[in-house]
């Protein structure tokens, strides 16, 4: 199917299909005239591709994870999948840490307002 019936179908825009096979993410086939030509795998990968952008993953290490180009071989075996998952676990940190610091400022938002309102401030 051409790039605009994969964005219907995938509920992702053109200009991500774009994206993903600029990044190296997806690689759609090509008609005779050139045109893209999306297959369903590259639909599935697509939407394992955004679940994996919509849980944070940067796209250098979905493209690390991703088996290249429909060949069904991970990108280096047991050590890229140690190494991914050590980047998970890293990136993972980095979000509870971020929390921690917006939950503080939140908190001290609330602590400001319930001051600003019990004094009418």
């Amino acid at each position: 199917m051409r790039i605009g019936e994969a964005a219907r179908a995938s509920a992702v825009s053109a200009r991500s299909l774009r994206h993903y096979e600029d990044e190296g993410l997806i690689v759609p086939g090509r008609c005779g005239n050139g045109f893209r030509d999306y297959c369903p795998s590259t639909l599935d990968r697509v939407l394992v591709i955004r679940s994996l952008l919509e849980s944070g993953l940067p796209v250098r290490l979905i493209r690390q994870v991703l088996p290249r180009g429909g060949d069904g071989a991970g990108a280096g075996g047991d050590a890229v999948c140690a190494d991914f998952l050590h980047e998970v676990q890293s990136h993972r940190d980095r979000l509870d840490a971020r929390i921690a610091v917006l939950s503080g400022q939140r908190a001290a938002l609330d602590a400001y307002l319930r001051e600003a309102r019990r004094t009418g401030r």
